[in-house]
């Protein structure tokens, strides 16, 4: 910006302008010029002091009245350039703070439409959720209610005698849940883990953990040829069943 100013500075065109020998395009640039930069505004106002001053040191004597007459319109002219000069500074100032204030507008509606997409996301994860749980939900009513469904009684073998399971399955429908209803207490870095065999295929179902509610169905992997297990695992469960350390099992 500061070479800016120097390379207007160093053209002659504030001497011009002082002598009105400038077109309207370099007019419109000076007064922009002066409006806009206080370096540039100083060295003009220096400039017709400078003018002035020569005129009066070799100022032929001038008819009666004269001198008035210029010094009364200098005086206007003068006036109404720094009205011009004021009015472009509080133009400029006021083009600054719409451009800030639109910047802030338009930050502002940027993070909303980020926050709007947040939301919209959140609330289309909650309908897939809440869906999906009212979708289980009817399924656990057909399984428990319809007098196709088939039930087995899961108990555990001598590695967990206290073990108890019920298990529905419903070929019609091809759904298949288990109760898990009492689980033998583990040692802290032991988990029981749930897996089914479905069509050749072993399907983790994750930890049981505590037996909080002994009415809670888990949903089963349907197949023609199903086999559930439940094993011991170390803390957090296993990628693989233990075959070592089945303690219940049943097929479907």
């Amino acid at each position: 910006m500061k070479e800016k100013i120097q390379e207007f500075l160093a053209t002659d065109l504030l001497e011009r302008y002082l002598m009105d020998n400038v077109t309207e395009l370099e007019s419109a640039r000076v007064e922009r010029y002066i409006a806009m930069y206080p370096d540039v505004r100083k060295e003009y106002l220096e400039l017709q002091e400078n003018l002035e001053t020569y005129a009066r040191l070799y100022a032929v004597k001038s008819p009666e009245g004269l001198r008035e007459r210029i010094m009364h319109r200098v005086a206007r002219e003068r006036a109404g350039r720094r009205k011009f000069i004021n009015y472009s500074i509080a133009a400029s100032v006021a083009a600054l703070f719409m451009a800030g204030a639109s910047f802030f507008f338009w930050n502002q509606n940027q993070n909303l439409q980020q926050e709007n997409a947040l939301v919209n996301n959140k609330i289309q994860v909650l309908e897939a959720d809440m869906k999906e749980q009212l979708e289980d939900v009817r399924n656990q009513f057909i399984v428990l209610n319809n007098p196709g469904t088939r039930k087995f009684m899961v108990n555990g073998n001598r590695k967990a005698r206290e073990l108890k399971a019920i298990a529905y399955v419903n070929p019609v429908k091809k759904l298949s849940y288990i109760n898990v209803r009492n689980l033998p207490n583990l040692p802290e870095d032991q988990d029981y883990q749930m897996w089914a065999e479905v069509n050749g295929e072993m399907v983790n179902l994750g930890v049981l953990g505590q037996i909080s509610d002994k009415d809670k169905l888990m949903a089963l992997p349907y197949g023609d040829k199903g086999i559930s297990y439940i094993t011991i695992e170390p803390k957090g469960g296993n990628t693989t069943p233990s075959v070592q350390n089945i303690v219940a099992d049943f097929s479907y």
